[in-house]
């Protein structure tokens, strides 16, 4: 019988150096948008739960967070240069700050937008044109790093190199998007080639493995598609082109229960894709294609049957087995969602932060508050760590409070 499993092994390579109440890579411990954390507020009180530290100085960016042990780690920009920084999860004090890529900037907002990732005592992060970085994560030191463009001839898409690196095994995986190297896995103890494969554009999305059967794989967004490819060789499992347009496709495809589900904006929609393994190869057959979750520059999140997530501006419900809505609100308005004990944390582009119950019976907000704006839209999705909601707004940082 086919299994095929979300990435719940990927939080195993962390090893020693995470807990159950870390935070270590884009979107959790299993890139799914779910912390494991109990013991959280039901509620917030008004004006929202306990502020522990506000710090400023992070810089220009969206780049969210990977929270492991006391450290808080993000990438930002300042003075025409893009770093990756670490921060002391309990003070708000910066650590150290490294030196990354290039200034980047454009009409959506400059610096860095992926996550770093934790594998063990090394730090991969991804700066918004290219430059790919190893470093040390106590010390900041770098330990090997090159510009993606530069490597394997990929172009910066118009917003900017956006993924967060995976780190599967021992390979880190990114998307140059160059001829014949759209996707890459590198050996993370020193960054040299270990595959390359596909034609395509970098999109926005990154990368989620899987299995299914006894191969392991990768689904990822490109420009031009949603893509599976084997992990061991970069071979082409399956290719399905309907879910993807001709502006960005961001979404990081979610992996449960022997189907894939991906989704874009710009008009297009969602899709799930069940796959089936055969004779050592992988195929994926379009279950459902419809328009009612259309994903722009976020991510879903799957709890039980239902996936919420923003649909273009409005929060939406949908069964993940037939594609059926069960609701739509416009809630804190166009944001990112992530999930806790119980609740859904979501942050509205202008600032609003909502606690919200993830029910098919309809939209249940229990608790509200606000964070300032700046001129740009708050995009930095929430993280929970260690009892802790971390939101960013650019330069600031807050840490709040949300234990019982």
């Amino acid at each position: 019988m086919l299994r095929v499993r979300a990435v719940l092994l990927i939080s195993l390579v962390f090893g020693a150096n995470a807990s159950a109440a870390d935070w270590p890579q884009w979107r959790g411990p299993n890139r799914d948008g779910k912390s494991p954390e109990t013991g959280l507020l039901a509620s917030w009180p008004k004006g929202g739960p306990r502020l522990v530290w506000k710090a400023q100085g992070l810089g220009e960016g969206y780049s969210t967070f990977a929270v492991v042990g006391s450290r808080l780690y993000t990438q930002g920009q300042q003075g025409g240069q893009q770093f990756v920084l670490a921060i002391d999860a309990n003070t708000g004090k910066q650590l150290w700050k490294t030196r990354s890529g290039r200034t980047y900037g454009n009409d959506k907002g400059n610096g860095p937008r992926g996550a770093p990732t934790i594998d063990g005592n090394r730090l991969y992060a991804l700066a918004g044109d290219g430059m790919l970085l190893c470093l040390d994560i106590e010390s900041g030191k770098r330990i090997w790093g090159f510009n993606l463009g530069e490597r394997f001839g990929g172009s910066v898409p118009r917003w900017g190199y956006s993924e967060s690196p995976v780190v599967d095994a021992d390979r880190v995986i990114v998307t140059p998007g160059g001829r014949a190297a759209a996707v890459v896995a590198l050996n993370k103890a020193t960054g040299d080639l270990l595959w390359k494969s596909q034609n395509d554009g970098a999109g926005y999305s990154s990368a989620m493995p899987f299995d299914a059967g006894g191969t392991r794989g990768l689904a990822i967004l490109t420009s031009d598609a949603a893509i599976g490819l084997d992990m061991k060789n970069g071979g082409l499992l399956w290719r399905y082109a309907r879910v993807a347009n001709d502006v960005a496709n961001a979404a990081t495809p979610i992996v449960h229960n022997g189907h894939v589900f991906v989704s874009s904006d710009y008009g297009t929609g969602a899709a799930l894709l069940k796959l089936t393994a055969e004779g050592g190869k992988v195929k994926a057959a379009e279950v459902y294609f419809n328009r009612s979750m259309r994903n722009h520059y976020t991510t879903c999140v799957l709890v039980g049957d239902y996936l919420y997530g923003f649909s273009s501006s409005i929060l939406t419900a949908m069964n993940f087995m037939t594609g059926k809505v069960a609701w739509s609100h416009r809630s804190v308005g166009k944001g990112n969602c992530i999930y806790a004990d119980g609740r859904l944390y979501c942050l509205g582009e202008d600032g609003a932060a909502g606690l919200i119950d993830p029910t098919p019976a309809g939209y249940k907000e229990v608790s509200r508050f606000q964070i300032s704006r700046g001129r740009n839209p708050t995009w930095t999705p929430p993280v929970i760590a260690d009892g802790k909601l971390y939101l960013r707004e650019q330069d600031t940082l807050y840490a709040y409070d949300i234990k019982r």
